[in-house]
């Protein structure tokens, strides 16, 4: 039996979409969501959440200057070298300035 009002399939049966699919085009063209959440009493506003998702490859992001993640220690191993270079640049400073004084007082 067939019925005359059924919608037609998106993609047809023959050449359906798969998942792999439609992420590899979200990700290759980028996607963004975005909306705010005002909450008011009395035409007071208590609290504005602004939301902003964007869901793009990392080819994408870094094409439209998105790069965040290289500098964050916690998600890149590049940055968290630098960070401990510089940490380990910071006590060596300290260690020579205590040094001098610890000298001096082997002298007296």
């Amino acid at each position: 039996m067939t019925t005359a009002g059924r919608l037609p399939e998106p993609y047809g049966r023959d050449g359906g979409a798969n998942l792999a699919d439609i992420l590899e085009r979200v990700l290759d063209k980028g996607i963004v969501i975005a909306g705010d959440i005002r909450i008011n009493l009395l035409d007071i506003e208590l609290l504005t959440i602004k939301l902003r998702l964007i869901v793009a490859s990392v080819d994408k992001a870094k094409e439209m200057g998105i790069d965040w993640w290289e500098d964050d220690p916690a998600l890149s191993s590049g940055a968290r070298r630098k960070e401990l270079a510089r940490e380990n640049a910071e006590l060596r400073e300290r260690i020579a300035q205590l040094e001098p004084g610890r000298a001096q007082e082997k002298e007296a």
